[in-house]
């Protein structure tokens, strides 16, 4: 991703002139968690922002740091053990044959209680809306979208500004974008975005892996797939954002 479009790295006078151009802000919903044994712990934010990297590209705005914290579910055993998310995911399915036993993956530290998230966000918001921006674009961790999408009209009341996510269903004709967790849709995404993150040597030949729910990473995750998604999205969501700045003007 370009330095010029990062808000980390832009000075006032190139933040102004880029708010001019577009005031779109874009929110990378990241996580620091487990996405299989050959995935980046990353890997959620990764894909966000590189996603927002090219839409600020194509019809302007500012992308901020990634958060890597996030709601997801928890459970609580009788000992004070703390389990997040994929940790026991399988639960309710143990009969699936992607089930596994309940156990504390590697790497992950992410979690934070929905009520938190829900301050940090619309604190976050009320600053965006106060520093000009009129649209801002969340996308990433699915839990995270969720919430996103349960409380954008909320935010928008508050602040007076337009939120959206990158969300879509998945269809027969095309995937959405971060639709599953760690399998085919994030590994291909992830294999075009950094070849070099994705260790697929590191996933058993047989069996299915551990930690993740959608399809088989090893057949339909190449980088050829991942582009072909990426580009989509790249597409439908950068005319969508040039629909709402017109309608704005």
């Amino acid at each position: 991703m370009k330095k010029e479009v990062q808000y980390k790295y832009i000075t006032p006078a190139a933040f102004k002139e880029r708010l001019s151009q577009a005031p779109v802000a874009y929110l990378p919903l990241g996580t620091i968690e487990w996405h299989g044994a050959h995935l980046p712990l990353g890997a959620d934010g990764i894909q966000s922002e590189e996603l927002f990297g090219m839409l600020a590209e194509d019809v302007g705005g500012i992308v901020l740091p990634m958060l890597f914290c996030a709601p997801d579910a928890k459970k609580i055993e009788p000992d004070g053990t703390e389990y997040y998310g994929m940790d026991f995911w399988f639960e309710k399915d143990p009969e699936s044959f992607m089930a596994y036993p309940t156990q504390q993956l590697p790497g992950s530290i992410y979690y934070m209680d929905e009520e938190l998230f829900s301050a940090m966000v619309f604190s976050i918001v009320k600053q965006l809306a106060r520093a000009g921006f009129k649209l801002a674009v969340m996308h990433g961790h699915g839990p995270s979208i969720i919430w996103a999408e349960k409380n954008k009209e909320k935010l928008e009341e508050a602040y007076g500004i337009k939120v959206i996510t990158c969300y879509m269903e998945n269809t027969p004709e095309m995937k959405g974008y971060m639709s599953d967790h760690a399998a085919g849709n994030e590994t291909m995404i992830t294999r075009a975005l950094y070849p070099e993150l994705v260790h697929m040597e590191n996933l058993p030949e047989e069996g299915w892996p551990l930690g993740m729910f959608g399809e088989d990473p090893r057949v339909v995750g190449t980088e050829e797939n991942g582009w072909k998604v990426i580009n989509y999205h790249r597409e439908r969501m950068g005319k969508l954002i040039r629909e709402l700045l017109d309608g704005m003007k």
